[in-house]
Parts: C-alpha cells; structure tokens; sequence
C-alpha cells in the first residue's frame, strides 16, 4: 500500500512539473508575442519622423510647379525653397547631437515633431516668397533632428535580430512618404490647381502632431539610460522590450561593458541600492572602451566623490567641460575605432546623396517636364516612380537581416550605376531626336545660347526651347512665349521674312468650342516631340528600385550600428550632417548643371553614375558585415591592435564583475526582478 501512494504521489508530482512547464512556455510565448507587439508600435512611432522626411521630400517636388506660377519664381528662387529646408536640415542635425546627448532620444524627437507641426502651418499660410522660404527653414530644422534621433532609438531599443528589420522599416517610411505625397501632390493639382500647393505642405502638421502626442508615453532609450548611469531605470525599461529577464539582463551587461569606466563608477557610486535593494555599488572597475593612460590608475584609486556620494564643486567643473561639445568632438576623434567608424559612416552617407538620389526626388516632376510630359503628367508620373522606391526599401527590409547590409549595398550600387548611365543617354537621345533646326531660319536672338561641355549652337528643339523666350516650329527656334511666336522681321529691308512664313502652320488656328482660347496646332515652347520620353521612365524607375534596395535605408541602419554608445549621439550627427550637407550641395545645384550652358540634363547624370562607380570600388574594400550582430560586437569590429587593444573581447574575470553591477553586487543571482506589465 506505501508502495502504490508512493507511485501516486510522483505521478502528481510529475503532472505538476508537465503542467508547470506547459504554463512556463504559455507565459513565454505570450510574452514574446506582448514584446513584439510593443517593439513594432514603438518602431511605428519613431517612423513617424521618416515619413514626414520623406513626405516633405515629395511634396516639393510636385508643390513647386504651383507655387512657382502662385509666386513667379526664378530658378534661382525654386532652388532656394528646396535647399533653405536642407541647408536648416543640415545646421539642426549638427546641434541634434548634443541635444540627444544630454536631453535624451525622446526629448529630441518631441521636439522635432512639435516643431515640425509649427513649420507646416506657416507653410500653409505662407503669402509671398520670404515667408515661403521661412516656413521651409523652420521645417528644416525639425526634419534634421528627427533624421538623426529616430534612427539611433529605434536602433537601441530594437533586439539584435529584428534591429536591421526595424531600422529599415524607417527608411521604407521615408519613401512611402515620398510616394504618400506624390499622391497628394497629383489629387490637390488636378482639382485645386492654384491653392492645393498650400494643402500639400499645411498636410504634415497632422502625422507630425500624431507622433508627439504618441511619444509622450513611449519609454528613453535604455542604452542612453545606462550612458547617463541610470542602470535600474535601464534595466526595468529593457525588461519591457526583450523576451526573457535574461536577456536583458546580458544586454545590460554588454551595455555596461562598452561605457566608459568612469561613467559606470560615478553610476555606482551615486545609486546606493540595486533593483534587488540589497546592494551599494561602491566599486570601481576597469573596462569598456576607455583608452586613457590613467585607466589602472582609476582603478587603483577607486572612489573619488566624497563620502556623501555627491560631486565637489571642482569635479562638477571638470564634469561640465569634459561635457562640452568641443571636448566631445576631441575625445570622438581621438578614438581611433570611432574614428575609422565615422569616416566610413560620412563617406557612406556622401556617396548616397552624391548619387543623385535627391535631385530625382525634388526636381521629378521638373525631369519629365525636360522629357517632354505636360506639367500634371509630370507631377503624376513624379508621384507614381516613387513607388519604385517604396518596394525596393520594403524589399531590403525582408532581405537586410538574412541577406547582409554589405550585400545589398554593393548590388544596390552597382546597378544605380547602370541606371543612371541609361538615364543620361535615354536624355541624349531625346536631344537629337527632338527635331532639327534649319540655323538659316533661325533669328540671332535664338541662334545660340552659352554652353560648356557642347558648341551652344541651337541644333535640336531641345536645345530652342531651353532658351529663355524662344520657341520651335516648323524647323525654326524663333521668339515668342507659351501662346505662341512674336510678330518679327528677321532679315536686312531687301531680304526679309516674315514669322508667318517661318511658322506658317502657327496660323492655323482652332477655337476650342468651350470658349475663344486660341490653339496654336505646331508651336513648342517648353517641351519637344521625344520618342525616347518612355525609356526616362523606365531607366527612372529601374534608378529608384535598385535605389531603394540597398543604397536607400542601408546607410542610415549602418550608422545607427558602428558607433560606440559614448560617442553614438555625435557621431550620427556629423555623419548625418554630411548627408544633408550633400543633399544641400546636389539640390541646390541640378538646375543650374542640368542647364545646357552648363553640363545638360543627360551631363548632369553622367556625373552621378560617375561617383556611383567610384563609390562601388571604395566601399567594396572599406565595407563590413555587421548582420545578426550586437551594437557592441559591432563596436570591436573597428579595434585592432594597432590601436593599442591587446584583445578586442572581455575576459572572463570583466564578465563576472559586469553581473555583479547589473544584478545588484551579487553575480550568482538568478532571479531579477519582475518586469512591469507592457502596456
């Protein structure tokens, strides 16, 4: 009989362990699924900021055909509108660093949200040329500060294996942006053509509204937390974003681990009680990635705070100068693995606009127009290709964590290479395609134009109607404007023709049977016959797909991943700048290369293949892999023991001592705190 109860009472006991475990792995899946749910909300909502990146991107392009008729705008004034937001872009992600320093990441994308909103209702108000570019400059400023934050938050709260998904989710929001007001831009002119340009720049006050209000509960950075050293606070947010208390756990270890020695031990020394409440962090140890000479001596030394655990006066000064942005920028430049790291995330970013990315997406309504498409054609097929780019960035995210980032990027440029060498000739061949020109009929006025890479000799149509008021008709490039050729004499008084024997078929004239507007049956003057205006389209198209693929989202996910956390927040920020530095330089300057007294619109795109090829050649040499590895392994990637690293791992001994700072002084401890529910 004690036999058989014995057998019963382990028959319960094992059903209790089945039923325990089965409830263990309930509790884990549910929790997974509950942390991945957050993860793609919070990625969401810092997204937010890449789509109005990319929507104010669009929305330009298609806005500034209105606004230029609304205003009357120069050339030189259209370039001032679009490169016044990049130039305002470019200032604002260079104090964007120092700002996500010290006031955190979610503070930074707060502020570029409220003030992005603010930008948007002048825009919308906007009553003459100086206001224009106002409310583009203030614009500007909240769009250079979310381009550098959202990418480093989503980047160190994601989990390694979902952080390249993530991040590129991002960059896929900045063309869907683009593509979302390509849409608008196409709709808005179509039914409201002289008021919809305010309607198209007044709509990103309401996603930029939405992402303020949203990130009013989103949690900091845990990584920024930790560099701060507020290692509980760090703890309990990581315990809401990764699937088991474990993991997060080893993340804070790895995170503590790459900080600079002294920021841990002034973290320990002001925090008297761990999450567990049992233990004072008063140690002092030496890791991470300092390189000062006085590293074992901090060790030796230990605690240098007095007893109360607060800073004397004469430490607070030396805090806040170690603390200033010169010093910062010194330090960063002084650390060689930071160093090679940022040039490489500069020349990446400068190779991305100097490809000519932008000048498709802020002058693509202005590209078709040159390709002989009337103006809501164009500004139709300008929303549309930016489709292309939306599925090239949506492909990179299913690819960029089973594919590689160096894969996508080499392949991605390589073909933008053969893109644009297919753009520049598709516009070659529309130039001699265009239509002759009989030189002998045509006046001085429109003979010839200043060139620099052709004779200026007006040959083609193409080459006419890029002259300021002339126009083609049968053979000739004569003056006159959209409604027609001037009346003229062209000749000496005994050997003189008239514009009607020039242009005979301008007189056949038909009155529209709506009203008495008059339509002129052979005049040109802004566009010519192009037979090759379809394979722009195409090789435009094929340009934004392989764009989007690779070169689109991956220099942004890579640079949210080479930087140590120390010197992250700045060295995003100058290699951000360098990407609108050079958004500002190739915006602000394709109307004036694509002119035809400069290098033409097929010469301007020749020049970008150009430094896509040598971008090829550099980054195949100087690009590593980074999938599927933690910001800190990232991190060793760039030490080498020239450098003076006489190992680029942590030993065993780091590691022990690591767990007894995150877990509270005791590294034995197996059971952290419950995390808080997730919202």
């Amino acid at each position: 009989i004690d036999d058989v109860d014995d057998d019963d009472d382990h028959s319960e006991d094992n059903d209790d362990d089945a039923a325990a475990s089965t409830t263990f792995e309930f509790d884990a899946i549910a929790r997974r699924r509950q942390v991945v749910r957050y993860m793609r909300f919070l990625t969401f909502m810092a997204a937010i900021g890449g789509f109005l990146f990319g929507y104010d991107t669009g929305v330009v392009s298609g806005a500034m055909l209105p606004m230029k008729r609304a205003f009357d705008l120069t050339s030189e004034q259209e370039e001032v509108v679009v490169s016044s937001t990049v130039f305002a872009a470019f200032v604002s992600s260079l104090f964007g660093g120092t700002m996500n320093h010290k006031l955190g990441r979610r503070i930074s994308i707060l502020f570029a949200a409220f003030v992005f909103t603010i930008g948007s209702i002048i825009l919308f108000m906007a009553w003459d040329y100086s206001m224009l570019v106002f409310g583009r400059i203030i614009l500007g400023i909240g769009i250079g500060v979310a381009s550098l934050t959202t990418p480093i938050y989503i980047a160190e709260v994601a989990m390694p294996e979902m952080r390249g998904q993530l991040v590129t989710i991002n960059t896929l929001m900045i063309t869907f942006g683009q593509f979302f007001a390509g849409m608008v831009d196409g709709v808005l002119d179509q039914f409201f053509p002289n008021t919809g340009w305010r309607f198209m720049l007044g709509f990103a006050a309401v996603p930029s509204t939405i992402m303020f209000v949203g990130f009013l509960s989103l949690p900091e950075s845990p990584r920024w937390m930790a560099s701060k050293g507020m290692l509980d606070q760090a703890k309990q947010v990581l315990y809401t974003l990764r699937e088991t208390n474990e993991q997060a756990d080893e993340e804070l270890m790895d995170i503590v681990e790459a900080l600079p020695h002294k920021t841990v031990s002034s973290s320990m020394e002001s925090s008297p009680t761990s999450a567990n409440g049992g233990h004072n962090y008063n140690t002092s140890l030496s890791y991470g990635s300092s390189d000062s000479s006085d590293h074992h001596e901090d060790m030796d030394h230990g605690n240098t705070n007095n007893k109360d655990g607060i800073l004397s006066q004469q430490q607070q000064q030396q805090q806040m100068e170690n603390d200033s942005f010169g010093h910062r920028v010194y330090e960063m430049m002084s650390h060689a693995p930071t160093r090679k790291a940022l040039f490489l995330g500069c020349m990446l970013m400068a190779v991305q606009q100097f490809a000519g990315i932008n000048t498709v997406m802020y002058y693509a309504a202005s590209i078709y127009e040159m390709s002989g498409f009337d103006e809501l054609t164009a500004v139709w097929l300008s929303g549309f290709t930016a489709l292309a780019q939306v599925a090239g960035i949506a492909a990179s995210t299913v690819l960029v964590d089973r594919v590689g980032r160096r894969t996508l990027v080499l392949t991605s440029l390589g073909l933008v290479s053969l893109s644009l060498v297919g753009l520049a000739t598709s516009f070659y061949l529309s130039r001699i395609s265009s239509g002759t020109i009989d030189t002998q009929q045509t006046p001085y006025l429109c003979h010839a134009q200043p060139a620099t890479i052709w004779d200026g000799i007006t040959a083609y149509c193409y080459d006419c109607t890029s002259i300021p008021n002339c126009g083609y008709c049968n053979g000739a490039c004569v003056p006159g404007n959209a409604t027609g050729p001037f009346s003229f004499l062209y000749g000496d008084k005994d050997n003189f023709t008239t514009s009607d024997t020039i242009c005979p078929a301008t007189q056949q004239q038909q009155e529209d049977e709506v009203g008495s507007d008059v339509i002129l049956t052979a005049w040109r003057y802004n566009t010519c016959p192009n037979p090759y205006g379809l394979l722009s389209v195409f090789f435009m198209v094929m340009y934004l797909l392989t764009f989007g693929i690779g070169m689109g989202a991956m220099p942004w996910t890579i640079n949210s991943e080479i930087y140590p956390l120390k010197f992250r927040s700045l060295a995003v920020s100058f290699s951000t700048a360098t990407n609108w530095i050079g958004n500002l330089v190739v915006s602000a300057t394709f109307l004036s290369i694509s002119s035809p007294k400069a290098l033409t619109a097929y010469g301007a795109f020749g020049l970008y293949g150009g430094i896509a090829v040598l971008g090829f050649v550099w980054l195949y040499f100087a690009l590593p892999e980074t999938k599927g590895l933690s910001l800190e392994e990232i991190e060793r990637l760039f030490r080498h023991k020239t450098d003076g690293y006489d190992s680029v791992h942590p030993n065993h001994v780091e590691r022990e001592s690591l767990k007894s700072i995150t877990n509270g002084g005791d590294s034995s401890s197996s059971s952290p705190p419950t995390p808080p529910p997730i919202t």
